[in-house]
């Protein structure tokens, strides 16, 4: 007898049970369980519809470091959606919950490992940080400062201080909350944009050069020491080239539905 199986996917949707991921999603999901970690139907159903919908909305491409911070673990958290470069080292007092990764605020953070000078482009970079924590404060969500004062970094409240490979910080229009999905993006040696929870500004700010050291998560590197680590809990971040403010839409949009499917948008 022959027996023939048939999977089925609606909408673009994998199926609950996950009988069929994403190639991509899937070697994410082999790195999360070499590394001794694990996740669940939900975590991978979710992570992998946020595969699909980075590659329909054409921002996947632009992605060198994803971390969904799933998995409730060092071990799982650490790893890069993307590829199997950029793991990142936690340091300090971390915890995890699958509502995403908290820092101590004194000495918790993340190495990733992304070297702007080595892996990035001067005029096409972004960064984006999920905050699921409410609070105004002198702290750097993740970042660089350093190496003859130029800057990778943004803060995600307080004053709002920005810069992305230009020579000093320039404060934004501070958001009302710390909660919810921030993106700053380079694309040009001219202009920085930045998206808080659509709320898009641009600010007219020359590149300079490219940080020589590592992005760190939780805090900015200041020659290779965290400073001004946030106690904002992360349940999202990512590195690579810069994107348009429509792929910003795009990209708040799909963060939101990522997020709600895991029961932990704010």
């Amino acid at each position: 007898m022959f027996g023939i199986g048939v999977g089925i996917r609606v909408g673009g949707r994998t199926p609950v049970g996950g009988s069929a991921y994403d190639a991509d999603a899937q070697a994410f999901f082999d790195r999360v369980t070499t590394a001794g970690g694990t996740l669940t139907t939900t975590e991978k159903n979710a992570t992998n519809q946020l595969v699909l919908d980075m590659k329909s909305a054409g921002i996947w491409t632009s992605m060198q470091v994803i971390y969904p911070m799933v998995g409730a673990s060092a071990s799982a958290c650490a790893q890069n959606l993307k590829s199997a470069s950029f793991t990142g080292t936690f340091n300090g007092g971390v915890t995890f919950a699958s509502t995403g990764v908290t820092s101590n605020g004194v000495n918790g953070y993340m190495t990733t490992g992304y070297v702007p000078n080595t892996n990035g482009l001067l005029n096409s970079a972004h960064l984006s940080f999920y905050s699921r924590t409410n609070i105004i404060a002198s702290q750097v969500e993740m970042g660089i400062a350093g190496g003859s004062s130029h800057y990778l970094l943004f803060n995600f409240g307080g004053q709002g201080y920005c810069a992305i490979n230009s020579a000093e910080t320039q404060s934004l229009t501070p958001p009302p909350t710390t909660l919810g999905f921030m993106i700053g993006a380079r694309n040009n040696a001219t202009t920085e944009q930045y998206n808080t929870n659509g709320t898009y500004q641009a600010i007219v700010r020359n590149s300079v050069s490219l940080p020589t050291i590592s992005i760190f998560i939780f805090g900015y590197n200041g020659s290779n020491s965290p400073l001004l680590v946030s106690t904002k809990q992360c349940a999202f971040a990512s590195i690579g080239s810069g994107l348009s403010q429509s792929q910003m839409v795009s990209f708040q949009s799909l963060m939101t539905t990522f997020q709600t499917s895991l029961s932990r948008n704010v």
